[in-house]
């Protein structure tokens, strides 16, 4: 089974049961962010999670490996058209160089880390509109000589 196969079943299992994405990350125990990811292909669970959360989606073994296997974390190089995905693309072309500064300048020469990472999102209530908070945590990384 292919994690685009195992995507389709866990979403219309999670849609036919009702369930919301904070749910499932309940009953694992776990980051709704990282929850979401491995359910959409791109992080692989250990077997105990695998198996817990087939049990919370009535899913088959076929679904408990794909969720297992190692994901080839890959996109289109397009350009997307989803608004919200656009809007990331958006934001990283008008202050993407602006984060890389902010981090030398604060850090020194490196990178933030995409693997020992931590993604939150949340609501903020505003009387002007509701706002959406994304919390980016990753550990620093120098660049080393030799």
């Amino acid at each position: 089974m292919t994690k685009e196969e195992m995507t389709d079943l866990i979403i219309a299992s999670k849609k036919a049961k009702g369930l919301k994405w904070e749910d499932i990350a309940g009953e694992l125990g776990m980051g709704v962010t990282w929850v979401t990811s491995a359910c959409l292909g791109m992080n692989s669970t250990d077997e105990a999670v695998a198996k817990k959360l087939c049990r919370i989606l009535d899913l088959d073994d076929d679904v408990c490996e794909a969720l297992q296997a190692f994901p080839h974390k890959a996109w289109d190089k397009i350009v997307p058209q989803d608004p919200v995905i656009y809007r990331f693309y958006e934001i990283i072309g008008v202050y993407g160089d602006t984060i890389k500064e902010i981090i030398a300048e604060k850090f020194g020469d490196g990178i933030m880390s995409a693997i020992d990472f931590s993604m939150d999102i949340d609501k903020q209530k505003d009387p002007k509109g509701d706002r959406v908070v994304i919390t980016l945590n990753g550990k620093f990384l120098r660049y080393t000589s030799w």
